[in-house]
């Protein structure tokens, strides 16, 4: 069975940023070969809308076959609220816990996001699954696409 891999927005954006870009286009060379599922939520849409056109753009450009959507819900935002509560990160990072929430009941099998500050941190993985296993949930794998991406060239 394929992974399914949730992509927050930055991932998204990642692709016009001078620093990200190889990495996510090489990722999203792999999403064109179908390697894993993509999974995108409507909380990832919703931030889409705000984004300036190209990145719009460049995400219209990928198959619908490819992307699983999945939504957001009253569950979700509980979750994401109490990530809040337990001091995981700040009430300004809503949005990013709210991904985090959503991915984690949806079960995807790998959250990716290029955000270092409030999603891949150590600190911060080691909060959300703490607040996962105390609420019944599962762990959920937290990486960047440097760590998702195939670097094997001989395939």
């Amino acid at each position: 069975m394929k992974q399914r891999i949730y992509l927050d927005t930055s991932v998204i954006g990642g692709a016009f940023d001078e620093e990200f870009n190889e990495t996510t286009n090489l990722l999203f060379e792999m999403v064109s070969k179908k390697e894993f599922t993509l999974v995108i939520s409507s909380l990832t849409l919703s931030e889409l809308d705000l984004a300036p056109t190209y990145i719009k753009d460049f995400f219209n450009k990928i198959e619908r076959s490819s992307i699983e959507l999945i939504s957001s819900s009253a569950e979700s935002e509980l979750l994401a609220n109490f990530y809040i509560s337990e001091k995981v990160v700040g009430q300004t990072s809503f949005d990013d816990c709210h991904h985090i929430a959503i991915a984690t009941i949806s079960k995807v099998d790998i959250l990716v996001s290029w955000n270092f500050k409030h999603i891949v941190n150590v600190f911060r993985i080691r909060g959300y699954n703490s607040v996962n296993l105390k609420l019944g949930y599962s762990q959920i794998e937290i990486r960047s696409p440097k760590d998702i991406i195939d670097y094997e060239t001989d395939k």
